[in-house]
């Protein structure tokens, strides 16, 4: 079992920032972030694995950063350029093989 600790959400304005934490409780190959707006699915916004590969979804490229501290078992979302579209609540993804493990979610809000 991986415990997931997430921090980082809030309020922010348009064109704003704010960077997202999720610690695990041990070593993790893949670690990444999902969102979900109301009314939609989960989607994927950015994975890294240990070795630093990163994927991100289009429509966060070149604003959203995912990067990993593997010596804290911590990733880490910088979100910048913030927009409206970006609101949902932010769930830390741990990737074990063969199981998935979820944070509790944090809400990301971006008011225009």
């Amino acid at each position: 079992q991986v415990q997931l600790v997430e921090s980082g959400g809030g309020l922010v304005q348009a064109g704003g920032f704010l960077r997202l934490s999720c610690a695990a409780s041990g070593s993790i190959f893949i670690m990444g972030w999902y969102r979900q707006a109301p009314g939609k699915q989960r989607e994927l916004v950015a994975t890294i694995t240990s070795l630093g590969i990163t994927n991100y979804a289009d429509s966060v490229v070149g604003r959203f950063t995912i990067s990993r501290d593997n010596t804290k078992n911590t990733v880490y979302l910088q979100m910048n350029s913030l927009k409206p579209e970006d609101t949902a609540v932010y769930f830390c993804l741990a990737r074990r093989w063969p199981n998935d493990y979820w944070g509790q979610g944090t809400q990301v809000t971006v008011s225009s």
